[in-house]
């Protein structure tokens, strides 16, 4: 079982050029935790009260620092980008990296930022699949005529050398997990989902990936708080979940790094291949820590997925 990092985009409260160097600041600390993989999400229009750090310029500053050799990737609201444009963005990305790349996908949620990009959110799931296909020719040096998005005889390259991997989000919506499995190198799992739904919906993506006679691969998004004393950890969290943090609740992970460890292997049972830790929101210093401590929890978590003690 892998352990990679999301870092966080937006930043409410903080100077837009703080943003800027809190994501460099913890994308060195997943450095150094030496974590399996990294990546940036997506969101658009999110309005003058807080800074959002956009994902490809951020992703092109970071893998400076991050080594060559480990993958990278970034969030793509496909409904919310032109195809030839993302095609262009991932391909030159991936010339600057040596390993794999990770392109996840999501169909995209909230009013606002589809007026604000001019987009249909009526038609996202159809616009999805679609664009899947059609930045996966661009990346493959197809020329590529789409109609359905004015596209007439395109090609891009710096395109990447290496392969481009596919995690396909999606929650529990039958026609979700049926995209997942039916064009995704793995199923990027939705931050809410977890208990029974995540384990009915993981049985539904095994079932779909046969019909399709797709490989399952299961990349988990959890967000998590570690800190080096248990007890004060989980006060945190709780205080942070209570002011309505996402939404989410028992699904925050958060405590010392052997507990964090045990909670995050758990998840193994359903087929999990990679963990995407997502430090909640707190203050700078105690971000900083959770990630380094990520680096204590990663032995540990491949310790504890094989079914050996810590």
């Amino acid at each position: 079982m892998r352990l990679g990092i999301s870092i966080t985009s937006g930043y409410a409260g903080r100077d837009d050029r703080d943003a800027v160097r809190a994501v460099i600041g913890r994308a060195r600390a997943a450095a150094g935790a030496e974590l399996d993989h990294l990546s940036l999400g997506d969101h658009h229009s999110t309005g003058s009260n807080a800074p959002y750090v956009q994902n490809v310029p951020m992703l092109g500053r970071i893998m400076a620092d991050w080594p060559a050799d480990r993958p990278v990737g970034l969030l793509v609201l496909l409904p919310l980008w032109h195809p030839v444009l993302a095609a262009e963005q991932i391909g030159t990305l991936a010339a600057m990296s040596d390993a794999r790349f990770i392109v996840q996908t999501g169909i995209g949620a909230g009013d606002e930022q589809f007026a604000a990009m001019g987009a249909d959110r009526s038609t996202r799931g159809h616009v999805s699949d679609r664009a899947i296909d059609t930045i996966r020719g661009l990346l493959d040096g197809e020329t590529v005529d789409a109609p359905e998005f004015g596209i007439t005889a395109a090609s891009i390259r710096p395109r990447p050398r290496q392969p481009v991997e596919w995690w396909v989000g999606a929650g529990p919506a039958p026609a979700a997990i049926e995209r997942a499995a039916r064009e995704g190198d793995a199923w990027y799992v939705a931050p809410g989902l977890d208990g029974e739904a995540l384990a009915r919906s993981a049985d539904a993506y095994r079932e779909a990936c046969s019909r399709h006679g797709r490989t399952p691969s299961i990349a988990l998004r959890r967000d998590v708080l570690v800190g080096d004393d248990h007890d004060a950890t989980v006060r945190i969290a709780r205080e942070v979940v209570e002011r309505g943090y996402r939404g989410l609740d028992r699904q925050v992970v958060c405590g010392d790094p052997a507990h964090v460890a045990e909670r995050l292997a758990s998840y193994r049972h359903l087929g999990v291949d990679d963990i995407v830790a997502r430090t909640i929101a707190v203050d700078e210093v105690t971000a900083l820590r959770s990630i380094e401590l990520l680096g204590e929890v990663r032995p540990m978590l491949r310790r504890e997925a094989d079914g050996q003690s810590p």
